[in-house]
C-alpha cells in the first residue's frame, strides 16, 4: 500500500502550506490589487490539497451606487500525494483557474484564447525553473438573457483552466512562490493591469451598467 497519510508526507505538505503563505503575503506586497481568501480545497484528487481564491476589483460605472465590483478572480489549488499519480510526473500538481470580464470585441478576436494560454506559459517560464506536464483550456463565454432576463445587458468573459506539475529540486523545494506568481499575473494581465514580469495585458473591461 502507497504511504497516503505518512507523518514525513503530512510534515512535507505542512512546509508547502507554510511557504505559500510567505508567497501570498509577497504577492499581496507586490499587487495591492489582488485580495486573497482561503478556500477549502478538493478533497478527492489528493491525499493532502490547499486553495486559495484571489480578486481584482474594478471601479463601478458613476451611476451605480453599487461597491467596486470584481473584473477578474481565480483559484490556486495545490495538490500533494507522497506517492505521486499518473500524469503527475512528480508529486505535486497545481491546477489554476483564471476568470475576467473582456469587452465584446475582444471577445470576438479569434486569437484570444491564444493569447490568453500564452500568458499562463510566459509567465511560468518568467517565474520559475521549470515545469511538466502542463495541460488546459481558454474559453471565451458570451452571456445573454433571455425571457423574463432579455433586457439584461450581455455580458462577455474570459476563463482559463490549466494544471501542471511543479519540479522539485534536491532538497524538495518546488518554487511555489514562483508558480504562485505565475497565477496571479494571469489574473492581473486578464484584469488589464500593467504587467509586472514581461506579460502583456488586456485593456481594462468597460464597465456596463447594470439593469
Amino acid at each position: 500500500m502507497r504511504p497516503v497519510n505518512s507523518d514525513s508526507g503530512a510534515r512535507e505538505f505542512r512546509q508547502a502550506v507554510a511557504d505559500l503563505q510567505e508567497a501570498l503575503a509577497s504577492q499581496g506586497e507586490a499587487r495591492p490589487e489582488l485580495t486573497f481568501e482561503r478556500e477549502p480545497p478538493p478533497r478527492r484528487l489528493a491525499p493532502f490539497a490547499t486553495a486559495v481564491a484571489a480578486t481584482v476589483a474594478g471601479p463601478a460605472a458613476p451611476d451605480d451606487a453599487a461597491e467596486d465590483a470584481e473584473i477578474a478572480g481565480g483559484r490556486f489549488v495545490l495538490l500533494f500525494d507522497p506517492a505521486g499519480q499518473p500524469g503527475w510526473d512528480g508529486r505535486y500538481r497545481v491546477i489554476a483557474y483564471v476568470r475576467a470580464e473582456l469587452e465584446p470585441e475582444m471577445a470576438a478576436d479569434p486569437l484570444i484564447n491564444a493569447v490568453g494560454w500564452s500568458w499562463l506559459t510566459e509567465a511560468l517560464d518568467s517565474c520559475v525553473t521549470g515545469y511538466r506536464n502542463i495541460s488546459g483550456t481558454v474559453t471565451t463565454v458570451v452571456t445573454q438573457g433571455f425571457g423574463g432576463k432579455q433586457d439584461e445587458p450581455m455580458s462577455t468573459g474570459f476563463e482559463l483552466r490549466a494544471s501542471w506539475s511543479p519540479l522539485t529540486d534536491a532538497r524538495a523545494e518546488t518554487e511555489l512562490d514562483g508558480h504562485l506568481a505565475a497565477w496571479c499575473s494571469v489574473i492581473c494581465a486578464a484584469a488589464g493591469l500593467p504587467p509586472s514580469s514581461g506579460v502583456a495585458s488586456l485593456r481594462p473591461p468597460r464597465r456596463r451598467r447594470r439593469q
